[in-house]
C-alpha cells in the first residue's frame, strides 16, 4: 500500500469518526455496512462509556465513605436494575418501532410512535417513584443488609428509587434517538448527564455524605432529560415531536406494549438473577464479600456498557433494514457487529484475568474486600466472549421485534439454569461466594450460544411491527 493511499484512508477514517459525531442524517438501508454499522456504533459506545465512567467515579468517590456505603450503593444499584429493565424494555420497543417506521420512510409514524412510548412510561414512573420512597427501608433490609447499613443507606435509596421518572426516560428517549438513527444525539444526553454527574458526586458527597451522591445523580440525569427534550421538540433532527403526537392512541400503545412487555420481561429476568446473586454472596461471604462484589460488577458495567452500546447499533440496523424490505442486509450488519464485538470483549477479558487485584484496589484499601472484588472480577470476566456475542443477538432480536424470544432465552439460562446453580453450589456443595460467581459465565455462556442458534434460524425476519 503506497503512503497516499494510507493517508487516504487514515482521512476517510477520520471524516467517518467526525461524520458519526456531528450526528448528520444517513440512510443505514444502502451503501456500505461496514460505514453504517460504524456511524452507529461510535457514538453509542461513547455514549455508554461515559455512563460507564461516571459509575466508576461514584464508586471511587462513595469508596472513601466506608464498606456500609459501598454496600448501600451496590444492594440499591441492584434493586435499581428492575427500573432499569422496565426502561430498557421500553426503549427496547420504541427502538424497535421507531427504525421500522424510519426505515419505511414515515417520519411523522416515527415520532408518533415515540410519543406514545413516553406517555406510558410517565405512568409507569409514577407509581413506582411513591412505592420506592416509602419502602425504601424494606428494600435494603429485603436485600440482606445489615442494620447499619439500613440505617446509614436508606435516604440515598430513597432517592434513586424516588427519581425513577429521570431513569425512565433517559433511557427511553435515547432509544427513540437510536431508533431514528440519531446516535450522536442520544450520545450527546446521556454525555450531559454523566458529566454534570461527575463533576457534582465529589462536591456533594463533601456535604452531604452518601445522600450526596444520590442528589448528584438525580441532578445529572434529569439535565440529560431537559436536554433530550429540547431536541425532541424543537430541534432539527429526523423527529419532530408536535402535541398531536401525545393524544392517546390505543392502537399504537397497544403495539408498543406488545413489544415492550417480553422486552421488559425479558430484562427483569436478566436483573432479577443479578438480585438473587448479589443476595447470595451478602449472606454467604458478609458485608466485605458484598463490597467487593459491588465493586467487581461496577467494572463490569464499566466495559459492558460500550459493548451494550455496539449491540445497539445491531438493533437499529436490523430495524431500519427491515423496515426497507431488505433482511439480508439486516442479518449481514449483526454478524459484522458481532464479529467486532467478539475482538473488543477478548481483550477486556485478558485485562481482568491478569490485572484484577490492582484494578479494585484503585476503589478500596480495605484488603479483604480487594480479596473478593479481584475473585469476582476474574470468575466473572472469564467468558467476556461470549457476553458480547450474546449481546448483539439479543439486541438483534429485539431490534426486529422479536422480544418473545430472548426473553425465553434469559429465563431458562437465568431462572431455570443460573440461580438454580448458583443456589446448589452455595448452599448444598458450600463453595459460598465462589459457587455463585462461577454461575455467571456457564450461564452467560450458555445464553450466547442459544441466541446464536435462534438468530440463524431467522424467524425474525418475518415479525410485523
Amino acid at each position: 500500500m503506497t503512503t497516499q493511499s494510507k493517508e487516504s484512508r487514515f482521512s476517510y477514517f477520520i471524516d467517518t469518526i467526525l461524520q458519526s459525531l456531528r450526528g448528520e442524517q444517513h440512510d443505514y438501508t444502502q451503501g456500505s455496512l461496514r460505514k453504517a454499522v460504524f456511524l452507529l456504533a461510535v457514538p453509542m459506545i461513547l455514549e455508554l462509556s461515559l455512563e460507564s465512567v461516571f459509575a466508576l467515579v461514584d464508586m471511587f468517590f462513595v469508596g472513601r465513605l466506608g464498606r456500609n456505603a459501598i454496600a448501600t450503593v451496590g444492594l440499591t444499584e441492584s434493586v435499581i436494575t428492575i427500573i432499569y429493565s422496565v426502561a430498557i424494555g421500553l426503549s427496547t420497543a420504541a427502538t424497535a418501532v421507531v427504525a421500522r417506521r424510519v426505515g419505511e420512510k414515515n417520519n411523522e409514524g416515527a415520532a408518533h410512535a415515540g410519543a406514545q412510548s413516553i406517555l406510558i412510561a410517565l405512568l409507569f414512573t409514577a407509581i413506582l417513584s411513591v412505592a420506592g420512597v416509602i419502602f425504601a427501608p424494606d428494600v435494603l433490609q429485603l436485600m440482606g443488609a445489615a442494620p447499619e447499613v439500613v440505617r446509614d443507606g436508606a435516604i440515598f435509596t430513597r432517592i434513586m428509587l424516588g427519581s425513577s421518572a429521570a431513569i425512565m426516560l433517559l433511557f427511553l428517549i435515547n432509544g427513540i434517538f437510536r431508533g431514528a438513527g440519531d446516535a450522536a444525539m442520544a450520545m450527546k444526553s446521556l454525555w450531559i448527564a454523566s458529566g454534570i454527574n461527575i463533576i457534582l458526586c465529589p462536591i456533594l458527597i463533601h456535604f452531604f455524605g452518601l445522600k450526596g451522591a444520590a442528589i448528584a445523580t438525580v441532578i445529572g440525569r434529569s439535565a440529560g432529560v431537559a436536554y433530550q427534550c429540547y431536541h425532541l421538540f424543537k430541534g432539527n433532527g429526523l423527529l419532530k415531536f408536535k402535541r398531536h403526537h401525545f393524544g392517546f392512541d390505543k392502537t399504537v400503545i397497544a403495539s408498543i406494549i406488545k413489544i415492550a412487555s417480553p422486552a421488559t420481561l425479558q430484562f427483569i429476568i436478566a436483573s432479577g438473577s443479578w438480585i438473587v446473586l448479589a443476595k447470595l454472596v451478602a449472606e454467604s461471604g458478609g458485608t466485605d464479600a458484598s463490597a467487593g462484589y459491588q465493586v467487581a460488577i461496577r467494572n463490569v458495567v464499566f466495559f459492558i456498557l460500550p459493548a451494550w452500546g455496539l449491540s445497539n447499533a445491531a438493533a437499529t440496523l436490523v430495524g431500519q433494514n427491515l423496515g426497507a424490505g431488505q433482511p439480508l442486509r439486516a442479518e449481514q450488519s449483526v454478524l459484522l457487529t458481532a464479529k467486532y464485538n467478539a475482538i473488543f470483549m477478548s481483550f477486556v477479558m485478558l485485562l481482568f484475568l491478569v490485572a484484577s487485584k490492582p484494578i479494585i484496589g484503585l476503589f478500596t484499601h480495605e484488603t479483604e474486600v480487594i480479596k473478593y472484588g479481584a475473585l469476582s472480577l476474574k470468575i466473572i470476566g472469564s467468558a467476556y466472549i461470549f457476553y458480547g456475542i450474546g449481546m448483539v443477538m439479543t439486541q438483534a432480536l429485539n431490534g426486529a421485534g422479536d422480544t418473545r424470544t430472548p426473553t425465553y432465552i434469559n429465563l431458562f439460562c437465568f431462572w431455570l439454569f443460573q440461580v438454580p446453580l448458583a443456589y446448589v453450589l452455595v448452599h448444598v456443595f458450600k463453595i459460598n461466594v465462589t459457587g455463585a460467581l462461577v454461575s455467571i459465565p456457564i450461564a452467560e455462556t450458555l445464553l450466547a450460544l442459544t441466541a446464536w442458534y435462534y438468530f440463524k434460524k431467522g424467524r425474525w425476519k418475518q415479525i410485523k411491527v
